[in-house]
């Protein structure tokens, strides 16, 4: 495994289950549950092969843990130029180099680096909320910019998608349940068919706080599966089976 130098603020984290290596820093971004729960949800392609995109990208979480499970190649697009920087060197402590890659660019210009329907799959944990004027923002710009659509929003994010997707091709999301309507008209109005959902529970007598979404270029309409709502713990505090075994193993 490569030698990675750290800045000052950085640390090495582990993904035990999929035995991956994560610079993170809390000064400038930590990938949360949603990444991991993301990379669980969307499926490799048929074979393992084909790109993968993975947009709003940060540190490369998302990107990192789906590299266990697809054989292909992995682009992840990110717009900051110091997350972008952790997820490369995060490839590079993985040996991943090979076959992943980051651009440090705007999301809107990824059709300028990667040909149209070239990508199997599309990966997103985009930005949460609306950048409306009165919103509370982060005074922390890195922060800010990863968890609200300030450079961004879902419009292009899920245009973009559907002009990377093959079709047949699949995007996944993972978003806030406040937002799912939002979510839902967009993927349609960008010829990407919702097929698979899942709500997603702190506890089982809680609201949804996230939800998992999966898309098909140019599917047929209807045919939605909602799956099993995800509970992330038990009564007693501990994670349950699945979440257990998603951040640790079996």
């Amino acid at each position: 495994m490569a030698e990675i130098k750290l800045n000052a603020d950085e640390r090495i984290d582990q993904l035990y289950s999929k035995d991956v290596k994560i610079i993170q820093s809390d000064a400038v971004f930590s990938f949360s549950l949603d990444a991991v729960l993301l990379s669980e949800f969307a499926k490799a392609p048929k074979g393992g092969h084909g790109l993968t995109v993975d947009l709003c990208a940060g540190n490369g979480a998302v990107g990192l843990f789906f590299a266990k499970k697809a054989a292909g190649t992995i682009t992840e697009v990110e717009i900051q130029p110091r997350l972008a920087d952790m997820a490369q060197r995060s490839i590079v402590l993985n040996d991943l180099d090979g076959r992943m890659n980051v651009l440090n660019i705007d999301l809107a210009d990824t059709l300028e680096h990667i040909k149209p329907s070239a990508a199997e799959t599309v990966l997103c944990n985009p930005p949460y909320f609306v950048d409306e004027p009165q919103s509370t923002k982060n005074p922390n710009e890195h922060l800010a910019i990863a968890r609200h659509e300030i450079k961004t929003n879902l419009a292009t994010i899920t245009d973009v998608a559907s002009r990377l997707l093959k079709t047949n091709g699949k995007v996944y999301f993972v978003h806030r349940p406040d937002r799912f309507l939002d979510l839902i008209d967009e993927l349609r109005a960008h010829r990407l068919a919702p097929k698979r959902i899942q709500m997603v529970h702190s506890k089982i007598d809680r609201e949804a706080n996230m939800v998992l979404v999966e898309a098909i270029k140019d599917g047929r309409p209807g045919g939605v599966r909602y799956l099993e709502p995800l509970i992330v713990y038990n009564a007693d505090g501990s994670y349950t089976k699945h979440v257990h075994e998603a951040l640790y193993g079996e």
